[in-house]
């Protein structure tokens, strides 16, 4: 019958890192598309429209288009940061 060889006539393993978009000392991805300038200035304009729309009281049609482009614009921002991307 035949032995294994003993563990150590094997070459070690390469090590694979578990996150192929960051790594540990980098943070998630998220988390550096969120801190951007950008992302965070679009974010806090969207709310604040969002916001302004309910403290003014909602009277018009043309006040549901005014929710609707906010919300989606912070629908496409809140995608923006936490969709993987491809």
């Amino acid at each position: 019958m035949l032995t294994p060889p003993p563990p150590e006539a094997y070459p070690p393993q390469a090590h694979v890192p578990t996150t192929p978009t960051s790594t540990a000392a980098e943070g998630p991805a998220w988390l550096k598309r969120v801190l951007r300038i950008e992302w965070l200035g679009q974010t806090a304009a969207s709310l604040f429209w969002i916001v302004s729309v309910f403290v003014y009281g909602i009277s018009e049609p043309g006040d549901y288009l005014q929710l609707g482009a906010a919300s989606s614009w912070l629908i496409a921002n809140l995608a923006v940061a936490f969709v993987p991307r491809s």
